[in-house]
């Protein structure tokens, strides 16, 4: 329990108080180990009631009082019983009840005085106060109360200094006196500070120092101002005058002198933890400028800084590693000043070791430890309830070793709260603690019958709190007399019972008990089957770039929630990245993309349950193409081969699968590199074949799964000797095309097969069936082809070509079978004939041609189709519909898509590669009739109600000898009758045909087809249904505009059209109807013009004689035959009405401007009185407010006032005058480091308080004067302003 009470470590201020003991006691909960006495109730301890010993909450602090200040000490502590409280001053008892100056806070120490109630100054000294009750005493801090009279200005002379420009000049402050030094800031009468900079600065001392003086320092207005914080006072000095006058030579260069600190060299003490600062002030001319350093080492760049233009060294912090000496050197054109600061740094008392209150059994040893550093180092003194252990009476079972206070065998009685301080010169601190001896009833606190669950090989900790004092002694006991007995079992010091290793057999239930009791539980063991990972990641090799995926399924224990899958790279834990770019968890599967060579590693995958963990590692290898082979070295050169050597790179995590040999061949393929060999991977060396006549360098590339690698550099280059071809050129044939000459070509070889020098081909050429014997022309080429002319026309030739070069000629080659060039066919073919197929096909055949006719290969035959027109029985002309080809065995061709009954005729050609033979005799022909195309058109006529009459057009199409029409027509819609009638219309030339009888109330679908010999065509269809008599049209709407109607309507969709007439006339008025001209029924609107607005109209629908609509209709607008309107278009600005408004209006408002004249020049202004009363005569102001500074500004104060008088919209408020802030000056300082802050605490030097300003001042206000003798006549020699 850590309920120590709370102390500072200095001499000053108050902590947080500590929760109240039993509150604490309740919060905490520990079971004691072993070597632990104290005692931590549990929260749930049925908690007897108990006595607290006293624990002060509330501190007294230190406090620098004034005459005009109240004074409060505040001690307050908790404790049962409820302490009582005592204090002492100056080490002798003071008790606060008896002064009748002093008021007590009731239920605590706290006591305060009032300044109103008397002086303060008898309570000036050092307190303690002390809490007792039955349990022991608490001490508060030792603190001081210091008190002094509120600061104040004696009379001064004006100062006036004269110096010569270039001179040093100290303008001196020498404020009153005070505990608390005060806050100096240099002013002009403006209450502007006065501007600082290396060469003008305020030292510490509050004097204002010149380096050296200019002309332009010359002013009667340099004031200091001193601000006391805690007081709430400024005290502004006496202006001096300070009078620079031109010298009359050159000024003088000086050297820079020190003018603060003096002399060479000065010492400090520094307090550990502190702000400090050391100063160096330098005069001399031109400017010096300043520089630190540290003799002895370095200067903290995070502890010091420099400020005031470098003038001032500033420590935060300060440790002892800050102690040393330090230098200022001042420099100038002249010559260098130095001053040496040697720094020692201290430390005021700091606990290292605090003990702690807490509550103890009887018969435990209690040890105290209380250990404190500081420089110098702090003496450490115990006492017990305010006394000194010294005074105290001595027990044996008491002592104190260094500052560990021990107390064996404790008893009740020994129940105390003890103090231990801590002191040395700089200052004393004091922590209470106390030793609370109980006796306590055992208690179980574990829940009865709780299960735990494990799984296998875990070990399980069946728990069995319990609390007492002294404290109680356990006992286990099994379901199974054994387990007890198993070297796995063990209670321990806490009271569980420790099973090691667990199984399934090991579930069962355990009892505990507390010795010599009838207080016992049941704990309950269940052992789940563990974790297990069934496929962990695998061992992953992946490219640099691609994805990788690692899996891992497990096993867990079905009576568990599902587990959670946590993966790790080499120990670290991994999140999803937010993008998804590089780690996604799906399930179990961890997916890295874009895998670069940080992501390899091993990936452990980890399966979390409630009760257990499994893990299972894998791995990621990103391979890369392996690395190039290195140094490719010629072995052996031979005339046909070279044996290559190479070194293997690296494999870049993918071992060598093979390595790949290529050669440049230089002199016909010069930058082409081809594969020469492929050889194993452990293969470092090998024989590399070649041709001859070759110019080779070589290369060696390594191959592994990931790819291939880049080449390695290339070897040396090697020469192989010419040789005789080995080889003839391949596709040696003729490709003549003219008549009487043979072409002889092939395929050129390559020049790497040339093997040598001077390469040529000998084409060799004879007719064939030539003698075996024969004579063979030949002719020698570089190129091919070679023309043999007189060959004759498609001969056939012998052909062959072999490879010669310098060394020999190649192998013999075999002749191929060639021809000289075809010419066109002699003939046509024979015997050609058509069968008709339909009436759109026939079929032509014709007998095979003769072979020597063709004059070359028989390529196929060619079928002209042409159409002929015929007229008046004759053959006038024909054009080529089509023409087809077919193969050269193929002596039929089926034509398709003709045209019905129409007349043709057809030739046949045979073609070859030189074009077409003569074409064969035409042969005429007609096709065979085919039915008609359908009518072009189809439209029905209905001049009754039962009649329909069908026009047509014929078909575009007869394909034949039209005959005859089929009309056939049926009923429309549901439940109509669906009976097909049909009528035959035997005149071809007929064009209409009249159907009767039909049903009015249905439609009809008609269809109508011709007809030839062929047989019937398609036909046209088309719905219609006979027209009703015309009836009026329904529907009626208006749309009415100023001078016109719009009228709309609906006719039936079969009526017939009907006429019809609309009359319209004014309502109001002696008007005749005007009549419409005849209307449409089909014509659906109709406009009625020239209408009057705001017109009332009636309408009349007639059809003949009878009127089937009427209607009442108003037009929109304002009629202009109204009086109304004839009085409005007189204009109303004639009217003598108007003219009277307007003109009063006039009146009014040049009143209203000379009224607002008149007050203008009467406002804005105050009487002297007024303005006397508004200033203020008093030297300082104390002020109640906390901090300085928190003034309101005057013109702000004027803008409010003048926004609260605006009352009128011609008076322009104007509250103050100018020329008061003058008699204001010199009136409040603040810190010479803020400048800005400061000056915003005053009122802009136009403006000054007036009337009302003046007369919120009142007795409520927080200022207060002090009286003091002005220094002149009507000049106050300061103010305070709020």
């Amino acid at each position: 329990m850590n309920s120590m009470q709370c102390q500072r470590d200095s001499s000053r201020g108050c902590c947080v108080p500590p929760l109240p003991l039993l509150l604490s006691l309740l919060l905490l909960f520990l079971s004691p180990g072993p070597g632990q006495a104290v005692i931590h109730f549990p929260p749930n301890y049925e908690m007897p009631d108990i006595l607290q010993p006293p624990v002060i909450l509330r501190q007294p602090e230190s406090t620098l009082a004034f005459s005009v200040d109240d004074i409060t000490l505040t001690c307050e502590a908790s404790g049962i019983p409820t302490p009582t409280f005592r204090w002492v001053k100056d080490g002798r008892a003071f008790d606060p009840s008896s002064d009748p100056q002093l008021s007590m806070a009731p239920g605590s120490g706290t006591f305060s005085v009032t300044s109103s109630d008397g002086t303060i100054s008898q309570y000036h000294g050092n307190y303690s106060c002390y809490a007792s009750n039955d349990l022991g005493t608490a001490v508060s801090n030792q603190v001081q109360l210091v008190t002094e009279n509120t600061p104040v200005l004696q009379k001064e002379k004006h100062i006036r200094k004269k110096v010569s420009e270039g001179d040093s000049v100290v303008l001196t402050c020498n404020p009153p006196h005070s505990t608390e030094p005060p806050l100096i800031h240099w002013m002009d009468d403006k209450l502007t500070h006065i501007e600082q900079s290396d060469r003008v600065t305020q030292g510490q001392d509050g004097n204002l120092y010149f380096s050296h003086v200019i002309l332009d320092d010359s002013r009667s207005d340099y004031s200091c101002h001193a601000q006391y914080i805690t007081a709430r006072t400024i005290l502004p000095k006496e202006p001096i005058t300070l009078t620079v006058s031109q010298s009359n030579t050159v000024v003088r260069n000086r050297k820079p002198h020190m003018v603060r600190p003096t002399g060479s060299r000065s010492s400090y003490l520094a307090l550990k933890g502190r702000t400090f600062e050391l100063e160096c002030i330098p005069q001399g001319f031109p400017t010096p400028s300043v520089q630190w350093v540290r003799k002895d080492g370095e200067l903290s760049e995070t502890r010091t800084s420099t400020q005031s233009s470098d003038r001032l060294l500033r420590f935060s912090n300060i440790t002892e590693a800050d102690g040393g000496e330090y230098q200022c050197l001042a420099r100038n054109a002249q010559g260098t000043a130095t001053h040496t600061y040697t720094v020692s740094v201290e430390a005021a008392p700091y606990w290292t070791k605090r003990p702690e209150s807490e509550l103890y059994s009887p018969g435990d040893t209690v040890k105290l430890e209380c250990e404190a550093e500081g420089i110098p180092t702090p003496t450490v003194a115990w006492s017990m309830n305010g006394n000194l252990l010294s005074d105290v009476d001595p027990d044996p079972r008491r002592s104190v070793q260094g500052g560990t206070l021990i107390l064996m065998d404790v008893k009740l009685s020994d129940t105390a709260v003890f103090q231990c301080e801590a002191s040395n010169s700089h200052d004393t601190i004091l922590v209470n603690v106390y030793v609370y001896i109980l006796k306590v009833p055992p208690q179980i606190l574990t829940e009865d019958r709780q299960t735990y669950r494990v799984t296998e090989g875990q070990t399980a900790l069946l728990d069995c709190k319990t609390f007492g004092s002294p404290r109680p002694t356990l006992k286990w006991d099994g379901e199974h007399s054994t387990i007890m007995s198993d070297p796995r079992v063990s209670q321990l010091n806490t009271g569980a019972l420790q099973i090691s290793n667990v199984s399934h057999d090991d579930s069962s239930s355990f009892t505990c008990t507390i010795h010599d009791t009838a207080l016992s539980i049941t704990a309950l063991l269940e052992v789940l089957n563990r974790t297990v990972i069934v496929t962990p990641p695998q061992a992953l090799r992946v490219q640099s770039g691609h994805e990788a995926v690692l899996s891992c399924h497990a096993q867990v224990d079905p009576k568990l929630d599902p587990p959670q899958f946590q993966w790790r790279m080499e120990g670290q834990k991994l999140f999803a990245s937010s993008n998804g770019k590089k780690y996604t968890f799906k399930d179990h599967t961890l997916i890295v993309s874009n895998v670069q060579p940080d992501d390899a590693g091993e990936y452990t995958c980890e399966v979390i349950t409630a009760l257990d963990k499994a893990e299972a590692i894998g791995s990621i290898t990103v391979v890369a193409r392996p690395e190039p082979p290195s140094l490719p070295d010629l072995l052996e050169q031979r005339n046909r081969s070279v044996f290559l050597s190479w070194i293997p790179g690296e494999d870049n995590h993918s071992p060598i699968l093979e390595f790949v040999v290529e050669l440049e061949e230089q002199r016909f393929g010069a930058g082409k590199w081809e594969k020469a060999i492929q050889v194993p991977r452990d293969v470092e060396e090998t024989e590399v074949t070649l041709r001859p006549f070759g110019t080779y360098r070589f290369r060696v590339i390594a191959v592994n799964d990931v790819g291939r690698s880049n080449p390695s550099d290339v070897s040396d280059v090697h020469t192989t000797p010419p040789a005789a071809p080995e080889s003839n050129p391949k596709g040696v044939r003729s490709e003549s095309t003219e008549s009487d000459v043979l072409v002889i070509t092939w395929e050129e070889m390559d020049k790497k097969n040339f093997f040598g020098p001077e390469f040529q081909y000998k084409v060799m050429w004879r007719k064939a069936g030539s003698h075996q014997d024969s004579d063979w022309e030949h002719e020698m080429a570089t190129t091919p082809p070679v023309t043999v002319p007189n060959a004759g026309t498609f001969t056939d030739y012998e052909i062959k070509v072999q490879a010669v070069n310098q060394k020999g000629e190649g192998p013999e080659p075999s002749p191929v079978t060639g021809h000289s060039g075809e010419d066109v066919p002699l003939e046509p073919p024979l015997d050609v004939g058509v069968i008709l197929f339909n009436s759109t096909a026939v079929r032509v055949k014709w007998a095979p041609i003769n072979q020597e006719s063709v004059q070359g290969h028989l390529h196929g035959y060619r079928v002209h189709l042409y159409k002929d027109h015929v007229e008046k029985g004759r053959r006038e002309e024909h054009d080529t519909v089509l023409v087809v080809q077919t193969r050269a065995n193929e002596e039929t061709k089926l034509l398709e898509g003709l045209q019905p009954y129409s007349h043709y005729s057809v030739t046949v050609t045979v073609f070859n590669s030189k074009g077409e033979g003569p074409h064969s005799d035409p042969l005429p022909f007609r096709t065979l009739e085919g039915v008609p195309s359908k009518p072009t058109s189809l439209r029905l006529d209905s001049p009754s109600e039962t009649e329909m009459i069908v026009h047509w057009t014929p078909p575009a199409q007869v394909n034949g000898v039209l005959t005859s029409y089929l009309l056939e027509y049926h009923q429309l819609g549901e439940g109509k009758d669906k009976q097909l009638h049909e009528k035959r219309i035997e005149n071809p030339s007929a064009s209409h045909i009249s159907v009767g009888h039909l049903d009015p109330h249905s439609h009809y679908l008609f269809s109508l087809r011709g007809r030839t010999s062929a047989g019937e065509g398609d036909a046209i269809v088309k719905e219609g249904a006979t027209l009703l008599a015309g009836v009026a049209p329904g529907n009626i709407n208006t749309s009415v505009s100023e001078t016109s109607v719009n009228v709309s309507w609906v006719t039936g969709a079969r009526y017939r059209n009907v006429g019809f007439h609309i009359f319209h006339k004014e309502i109001h008025g002696d008007t005749e109807w005007i009549e419409s001209e005849e209307l449409n029924s089909t014509q659906s609107f109709y406009e009625l013009h020239d209408l009057q607005p705001g017109s009332v109209y009636l309408l009349h629908f007639k059809f003949g004689n009878h009127t089937f609509w009427e209607i009442n209709i108003t037009t929109e607008g304002q009629n202009k035959n109204s009086g109304v309107w004839k009085g409005m278009t007189g204009g109303f600005a004639t009217e003598g009405w108007f003219i009277g408004i307007i003109s009063a209006l006039v009146l009014l408002l040049l009143v209203l401007l000379i009224l607002c004249s008149v007050k203008r020049s009467k406002g804005g202004k105050y009487s002297v009185k007024d303005k006397e009363a508004g200033q203020v005569d008093s030297e300082a102001r104390p002020m109640k407010d906390e901090t300085f500074g928190e003034y309101r500004s005057l013109e702000s104060d004027n803008e409010e006032k003048q926004t609260a008088s605006q009352t009128s919209l011609c008076v322009a408020s104007k509250v103050g005058s100018e020329g008061n802030l003058m008699q204001y000056a010199h009136g409040v300082g603040v810190d010479s480091h803020n400048d800005a802050s400061f000056a915003d605490q005053y009122s802009d030097q136009g403006a000054g308080p007036g009337p009302e300003t003046q007369e919120g001042l009142g007795d409520s206000s927080p200022v207060t004067s002090v009286a003091a003798p002005p220094v002149s006549p009507g000049l106050p020699s300061s103010e305070v302003l709020a």
